[in-house]
């Protein structure tokens, strides 16, 4: 009887368990790779599709602009301007875990809504590696690279604000992607650059 109703019990505990992974699973964003059109003519960031004949869009590097969508109408226009591969820690306390480097990139958002722009960057950025593995932001204020973005950034209407953002990664790895969305990555796009 004991052990009918312990079966019982794990077996609802893991209904439980698996319900809620699925409820709390969040949807995939649409990845944003084709750099803002900068034509004349030209509205906001191409598509990256071809169309009727028209070349397809140029993927982002280090040093294109992506426009990104926020969750509640916002807009800005991100752009990597820098990336630092192997910087050292602004202070002798500061040094990454045995076997890693720290990975510093610098991003410029520019404010192109409506309103001011309110935003924690350092959550909404990641790097993938050439196994594919992503990596998030490690939290370290600033290193000999330059300074980091203020934990709670805000930026006036049409101001635009610089700064790095500093990953820990393996001492071996690759860095073949970066990836910034708005609204601590939880807006409806994720911008990517390809890195060379």
């Amino acid at each position: 009887m004991f052990t009918a109703r312990r079966s019982t019990f794990a077996l609802f505990t893991g209904a439980l368990v698996l319900g809620s992974a699925t409820a709390c699973s969040l949807p995939s964003t649409p990845t944003v790779t084709s750099v803002k059109s900068t034509s004349a003519g030209g509205s906001g960031s191409s598509t990256g599709k071809s169309t009727g004949g028209k070349a397809k869009a140029k993927a982002a590097q280090v040093g294109d602009t992506i426009s990104l969508k926020g969750m509640e109408g916002e807009s800005a226009d991100v752009t990597v301007v820098k990336l630092v591969a192997d910087p050292q820690g602004a202070d002798q306390y500061t040094t990454p875990d045995s076997g890693k480097r720290f990975y510093a990139v610098q991003f410029r958002i520019k404010d192109t809504g409506s309103a001011g722009y309110s935003d924690s960057p350092s959550n909404g950025a990641a790097v993938v590696d050439s196994q594919g593995q992503v990596y998030q932001a490690d939290g370290v204020d600033d290193t000999t690279a330059g300074s980091s973005f203020p934990a709670a950034l805000n930026i006036a209407d049409g101001d635009s604000a610089l700064g790095f953002i500093t990953f820990q990664v393996p001492t071996g790895a690759k860095i073949v992607k970066i990836q910034f969305g708005l609204d601590s990555g939880m807006a409806d796009q994720t911008g990517q650059w390809n890195v060379n």
